[in-house]
């Protein structure tokens, strides 16, 4: 994905999912332990610029799934992709670097 930092911070803003997950999602937040968490979830412990892109693609490969209503739908992992992605988000930097080359 090409987008900078605070472009995750307005994607997570801008998705639409039904508001009990959303609200499911911000109370596990305080359970997450990146160190379990994050490496059951995506295969490892990248840094959040790069752990970020690969929860968005695993949170909208979910959705997908949730809207098709396929049987192989996880309400619980679609829940943890987004517990991850929040709390993975609100680990980038609010201002990054303009990291554009010269």
């Amino acid at each position: 994905m090409s987008a900078n930092r605070t472009d995750f911070r307005t994607l997570l803003a801008d998705l639409r999912r039904p508001q009990l997950l959303i609200r499911a999602a911000r109370l596990g937040l305080v359970e997450y332990r990146r160190d379990r968490d994050l490496k059951r979830l995506i295969d490892g412990q990248p840094a959040p610029d790069r752990s970020v892109p690969r929860l968005l693609s695993e949170e909208e490969r979910m959705e997908a799934t949730r809207q098709r209503g396929d049987a192989g739908y996880s309400v619980a992992r679609h829940i943890e992709v987004m517990i991850a992605l929040m709390a993975e988000v609100s680990l980038l930097p609010r201002n990054p670097p303009d990291l554009r080359l010269v």
